[in-house]
């Protein structure tokens, strides 16, 4: 698609929504200056994807689509609660990452169909949250990858979401570790919880990459390490 013209972009609408062309490549988000304040765990997954030469051509709408069991991108989204806009001959639709996501190597695009847009939804309270994997060198697919981004007002978490990569045969939601930090501040044991139910969700198998129990015990710590560091950004702007 690298012919069609106007997919380069990525930029936020007036209410705080952003969107990612199909051609947004993971060079422009790395650099971007508009995702740090705005989806800072869109910011943390953009440096940690592949290597320069992939970032350089790769784009985030291509990482969707691909449906890359390890694959950084439909975490994160997963975890923002946003979805792909899917260009025919009918018309758009969107599509939620959850749903078009279908398996591994798959997605829900129809034979005649293009991804032309990623969409992020505005936050509606303070936005936190990040995005930890580990390879065993740079470029190499994740061992573990879990992406968390929280939403906070007057010190409570009004929304969560927590996707995990690397560990099952497609991406995680862990929507019940999301669940269980809503409506709570971040301390020790709502984040001890969250990370403990995170680990129950995974899916791992033993592999090159490390035993089933040391990918849970990955996931359990990203999370922790991931909501202790929004929790002290929270405390130190209070």
């Amino acid at each position: 698609i690298n012919g069609l013209p106007g997919l380069a972009y990525h930029h936020a609408d007036p209410d705080g929504t952003i969107r990612v062309g199909a051609l947004c490549r993971h060079a422009d988000l790395e650099r971007s200056a508009l995702l740090p304040g705005r989806q800072p765990t869109m910011a943390a997954a953009a440096r940690l994807v592949a290597d320069p030469i992939v970032r350089n051509r790769g784009t985030l709408v291509g990482s969707l689509c691909h449906a890359d069991p390890q694959g950084d991108w439909a975490a994160v989204v997963t975890a923002l609660g946003g979805h792909v806009v899917a260009q025919g001959p009918d018309g758009r639709r969107e599509i939620t990452v959850g749903r078009f996501v279908t398996g591994p190597f798959e997605n829900a695009l129809a034979y005649d169909e293009i991804a032309v847009e990623a969409v992020i939804p505005a936050p509606e309270g303070t936005p936190g949250g990040g995005y930890l994997k580990l390879e065993r060198r740079v470029g190499d697919f994740a061992t573990a990858g879990v992406a968390v981004a929280v939403e906070t007002s007057a010190g409570l978490v009004t929304r969560a979401g927590i996707a995990l990569t690397g560990v099952g045969g497609s991406t995680i939601d862990a929507a019940e570790a999301a669940g269980s930090l809503v409506g709570r501040p971040l301390d020790a044991e709502s984040i001890g919880e969250a990370a403990e139910l995170a680990a129950q969700a995974a899916q791992p198998k033993s592999d090159h990459r490390g035993s089933a129990s040391y990918k849970r015990h990955l996931v359990r710590t990203f999370v922790e390490r991931i909501l202790t560091r929004v929790d002290d950004t929270t405390e130190r702007a209070a």
